[in-house]
C-alpha cells in the first residue's frame, strides 16, 4: 500500500532513471542508460532524493586535459624530443636547431635545462650541442609526459586515476607553459537508498496514470474515472528568492530620502562635463595635478573632444588670473580657455552644486540642494578604490548659514545613517575655506573613521557664480565607505561584484 502511494507520486522522469541506479551510479552513465538528456536526469535524481529514494554524494574533481600546447605537442612531438632530433645528426648552434626542427626559442631554453638534468646533450666548441649516448636512449624512449599527451589527447582524465607514472609525468607537464589544463569539477553518484532497492525491483508501469490535468479534460470531462500522480506538497522545494533592489540602491534611496525629509531639492546633470564647471568653477588651478590624464578621464578617441564655455566663463577666468572682485589674488597665472572646454567623465558630483549656484535666483534664496550620483576617477582598482563611484554633495546658500550649521546638518544625516558621534578636522579643499574633514565613530570598530570633506565656499567660488558674496555650505560624502560599515563589507570590490549567492542573501536596507 505505502509502495503504490509513492509510485503514484512519481514523476514519469524518476520513472525511467530509477531502474538504471543499480548499475549505473554517474549522472554521464545514467544519461546513456536512460536516454535522457543531461537536465533531465539530474531533475529526476534530486526528486528522488527529496522522496528518501536514493542519496546523492557530491564531491570535487581535478579533471586534467591539454592546452594549447599541449595539443600541439601530441601531434608534432615534445620540443625535447624534436631537439634532440635535430641534434641526433651532428652538433648545431641554438640557431640552427630553431631552424631545423621548429623549436621557438623560448622552447629552446626549456630543452636545454630539461636535458642537461637527463645528461642528453652536451656543449661542443663554438657553442655547438650535441647529443650523448644518454640522449640517443632517450630519443627512442616513449617518455611518460608522451604517454600521457597520447592519452589526454583522447579524453580528459580524472587526475586521481592516474597511475604513479602518469602522476608523475603531469607534475612535471604541470610546470610548463599551457601544456595542461587542469579544471575543477563536482562529481555526482547517486546510490539507492533501501526503500530505492525495493521500489527498482518493481515495475514501474505507468499506463493508466495521468501525469496532469488538462483544459480539455476539464471541457470534455473525460478526467472522471482517470487515475492521477499524486503530489505531495510537503516534500522539499527549490527555494525562490524574490526580486529586490541592488542593496546599494536600497541604500542610495534611504539617503536621498534624509535630504529630501529635511527640505532640500535634488540636483540632476549630466556625468559628461567640461573642464570649466568641474574645475575652474570651483576655483581649482590649471596646474593642479587632478586636472592630469592620470587622475581625471578625459573623453575623446586619440584628442580630447572640446565643449562650449558658458557667458559666465569671463567672471570665472578673471578670478583665476587676477582675484576679480572677491578680494582675492588669484592664482596669478594664465588663464588657457582650451583647457576649459575640454570634455571629462565629471571627478565629482560638486559640479553639480557648481552650476546650481550659478543658474539660482533671488526668489529661490535661501536653499538647500543636494545630489547622490556616480562620479569618475582615473583610479587603479583595489580594495578601497574605485574607479566608479556614488557620491552625496549637498549645499546651503544662506546669508545666515555657519559653520555650525554645517556641524548641525551632517550630525543629523549621519545619525540617521547609523553613525550619531561626529567631528570635523581641519582641512584643505581648492574650494572652500574654512575647509574641514567629517569623521564619525564608528559603533563596531570603536575608531574615528574619516568619511568625507565639507567646508564654506570660498568667495572666489561663490561671487562669479551667485553674483554676490553669501555663505555656502558645502559637503562631498563617498556612499561606499559610509554604507559598507552596515554591509559587512571589507573590499569596496564586493559592493558591485554581481554574485546571485551575496545578492540575495544580503540584509535590507532598515535604518530609522
Amino acid at each position: 500500500m505505502i509502495f503504490n502511494k509513492i509510485i503514484n507520486t512519481l514523476h514519469p522522469l524518476e520513472r525511467k532513471v530509477l531502474p538504471h541506479i543499480a548499475k549505473h551510479a554517474t549522472i554521464s552513465a545514467l544519461i546513456d542508460a536512460s536516454k535522457l538528456s543531461e537536465t533531465e536526469v539530474i531533475r529526476a535524481i534530486q526528486w528522488l532524493s527529496n522522496k528518501n529514494i536514493v542519496t546523492i554524494d557530491v564531491r570535487p574533481v581535478e579533471l586534467i586535459g591539454l592546452d594549447e600546447n599541449g595539443k600541439a605537442y601530441s601531434k608534432i612531438g615534445l620540443p625535447e624530443k624534436r631537439f634532440l632530433k635535430a641534434i641526433s645528426a651532428k652538433p648545431l648552434s641554438q640557431q640552427e636547431i630553431v631552424k631545423h626542427e621548429n623549436v621557438t626559442q623560448e622552447e629552446i631554453g626549456v630543452c636545454i635545462g630539461l636535458l642537461k638534468r637527463y645528461g642528453a646533450i652536451e656543449f661542443k666548441e663554438e657553442m655547438k650541442i650535441a647529443i650523448t649516448d644518454a640522449g640517443k636512449a632517450l630519443l627512442t624512449t616513449v617518455l611518460p609526459e608522451e604517454h600521457l599527451l597520447e592519452r589526454l589527447a583522447k579524453e580528459s582524465r580524472n587526475v586521481s586515476a592516474l597511475t604513479l607514472a602518469e602522476k608523475e609525468a603531469y607534475e612535471r607537464l604541470k610546470r610548463r607553459k599551457e601544456i595542461i589544463k587542469t579544471t575543477p569539477i563536482k562529481v555526482r553518484t547517486v546510490t539507492l537508498t533501501a526503500l530505492g532497492e525495493k521500489l527498482a525491483k518493481i515495475k514501474l508501469d505507468a499506463k493508466g496514470i495521468q501525469d496532469r490535468l488538462t483544459p480539455q479534460m476539464l471541457k470534455e470531462g473525460s478526467w472522471k474515472g482517470k487515475t492521477f500522480r499524486h503530489y505531495d506538497v510537503k516534500i522539499n522545494v527549490p527555494k525562490i528568492t524574490g526580486g529586490k533592489r541592488h542593496f546599494e540602491n536600497q541604500a542610495l534611496e534611504y539617503i536621498k530620502r534624509i535630504w529630501l525629509d529635511l527640505g532640500f531639492k535634488e540636483m540632476k546633470g549630466s556625468y559628461v562635463q567640461t573642464s570649466f564647471w568641474d574645475l575652474d568653477t570651483l576655483f581649482v588651478p590649471q596646474d593642479h595635478p587632478a586636472r592630469q590624464m592620470q587622475d581625471t578621464l578625459y573623453i575623446g578617441s586619440g584628442t580630447i573632444e572640446r565643449g562650449k564655455l558658458p557667458p559666465i566663463y569671463k567672471k570665472i577666468k578673471e578670478v583665476h588670473e587676477k582675484g576679480g572682485n572677491t578680494g582675492s589674488m588669484g592664482w596669478r597665472t594664465p588663464w588657457n580657455e582650451d583647457e576649459e572646454k575640454k570634455l571629462l567623465l565629471r571627478t565629482h558630483t560638486t559640479v553639480l552644486s557648481a552650476q546650481r549656484l550659478a543658474s539660482l535666483k533671488k526668489e529661490e534664496l535661501p536653499g538647500k540642494f543636494f545630489n547622490a550620483g556616480r562620479v569618475f576617477r582615473n583610479e587603479a582598482v583595489d580594495w578601497k578604490h574605485l574607479f566608479e563611484f556614488y557620491q552625496v554633495d549637498g549645499i546651503v546658500v544662506d546669508e545666515n548659514a555657519t559653520l555650525k550649521h554645517l556641524k548641525g546638518y551632517l550630525r543629523c544625516f549621519f545619525g540617521k545613517m547609523g553613525y550619531p558621534d561626529v567631528r570635523m578636522r581641519p582641512a584643505y579643499f581648492p574650494y572652500t575655506e574654512p575647509s574641514v574633514e567629517v569623521d564619525v565613530f564608528h559603533p563596531i570598530k570603536k575608531e574615528w573613521v574619516e568619511l568625507g570633506g565639507a567646508g564654506i565656499f570660498r568667495p572666489e567660488v561663490v561671487i562669479p557664480l551667485l553674483g554676490k558674496d553669501v555663505p555656502v555650505l558645502a559637503w562631498g560624502l563617498g556612499l561606499a565607505r559610509i554604507v559598507s560599515g552596515y554591509y559587512n563589507i571589507t573590499d569596496i570590490r564586493d559592493l558591485y561584484k554581481n554574485d546571485l549567492k551575496q545578492l540575495r542573501e544580503m540584509k535590507a536596507w532598515m535604518r530609522v
